[in-house]
């Protein structure tokens, strides 16, 4: 666990702006000791390199500091080997140090309250140098919510905004997918090194290689349930607004809502069908004030004046899906027919949507649909639309 702020004294420091110049490796070094050391959060970093003007100096000056303080107990200083093994092991891992004192540190993230003093980048760092637009929502999406995913995305990136999201099943990885050659960054709760969730092995290559990869996290570092809304925290806060596809009424999609607004990011949030559980959390955040968003226009609409850029016209995405084919004889599993119910919603879906959720070729989408058919599950709609019939 990294550590929190504690008891070093505060009120030594003053508020000032840090200064940001390229750092040494021994400034490094000494940065990231001081971030690892006990009770240094964000906050008392920030104020350590302000009154010391070093971390070298301010971690010289910690012993006397806390005997004056009183404090009965040495204070843990993180020992210089272990900050080099640290070091290391990211560069093994092909990843570099960002602090918040250098060039190249998010600079929207930046001026949120607290921000993390490092981040650890992996790929193309000058993407997060970009203004970006987080694109997030329900890992058991809808088939209708990936293809809105995927056109958003698409439609983001040729306006020359950068999408960011946490690489998670459902919206996020459809979103970074598609967002690949426009322009992605890809925030862990983990270590930089550790691909999370598994299956997600491909994409976490193909956002090295096109994007990039940020992480507050060591590497080696295995993400908990508490450190999902620490990455939250981050894909709000590097973002200039934050775009809710599909979320729970208890949903942590709701978490990065909430951080957006703490943090004076716009929250959009697409509305769903009230039949919809994974819609009660997006449609609970347009009764909050959200943005009202059914299309990439109600969002440039409101962040061209924060960044500066007339609206565009937008080019038909370019999302491809499988052609229709004929039923043949196609054997489908108990996995597959669950992964066909779970896709749809009582919206209609078409049925090419469904294969590119799915991962299904078409025919095996198309005998699981007449399982479902057979079994009363589902509604049939015109232009090959079908949705899940309310029991």
């Amino acid at each position: 666990m990294l550590p929190n702020d504690g008891d070093i004294p505060t009120d030594l420091f003053a508020q000032a702006s840090l200064p940001v110049a390229p750092l040494d490796d021994a400034s490094r070094l000494a940065c990231l000791r001081l971030i690892r050391s006990e009770n240094v959060g964000p906050v008392t970093f920030r104020q350590l390199i302000n009154h010391f003007g070093g971390a070298a100096a301010a971690i010289e000056a910690l012993p006397d500091m806390m005997r004056r303080a009183g404090r009965g107990k040495p204070l843990r200083l993180c020992p210089a080997a272990q900050a080099e093994s640290e070091l290391e092991a990211a560069y093994r891992a092909r990843s570099v140090p960002i602090f918040t004192i250098e060039p190249g540190y998010p600079t929207a993230l930046a001026q949120i309250d607290h921000p993390p003093p490092m981040v650890y980048a992996r790929g193309n760092p000058d993407w997060l140098s970009r203004p970006m637009v987080a694109i997030v929502g329900s890992r058991q999406a809808s088939a209708a919510g990936i293809k809105l995913a995927r056109q958003f995305a698409a439609e983001l990136g040729q306006s020359g905004l950068v999408i960011a999201s946490g690489l998670a099943r459902g919206i996020d990885g459809a979103a970074h997918d598609m967002a690949l050659r426009l322009g992605t960054v890809a925030v862990l709760a983990g270590g930089i090194d550790i691909i999370y969730p598994p299956e997600h092995a491909k994409l976490y290559d193909d956002v090295t290689a096109m994007g990039c990869l940020i992480t507050e996290m060591p590497p080696g570092y295995q993400p908990r349930a508490q450190d999902f809304p620490r990455r939250n925290r981050i894909i709000s806060g590097i973002s200039l607004g934050v775009v809710i596809i599909e979320a729970a009424k208890r949903s942590g999609t709701l978490v990065t809502a909430r951080y957006a607004a703490e943090q004076g990011r716009e929250v959009f949030a697409v509305p769903g069908h009230p039949l919809d559980p994974r819609a009660e959390g997006t449609n609970q955040l347009l009764k909050q004030g959200a943005t009202l968003t059914t299309c990439v226009a109600d969002i440039l609409e409101v962040l061209g004046p924060i960044t500066g850029r007339a609206p565009v016209q937008l080019a038909e995405p370019s999302v491809s899906f499988a052609a229709p084919a004929p039923i043949a004889a196609t054997r489908i599993t108990d996995h597959d027919l669950g992964a066909v119910q779970s896709s749809l919603g009582p919206h209609p879906t078409d049925i090419d949507s469904l294969a590119q959720a799915t991962g299904l070729p078409v025919r095996a989408v198309q005998v699981a649909l007449m399982e479902l058919d057979l079994a009363g599950r589902i509604e049939r709609h015109g232009g090959q639309l079908v949705s899940l019939r309310s029991l």
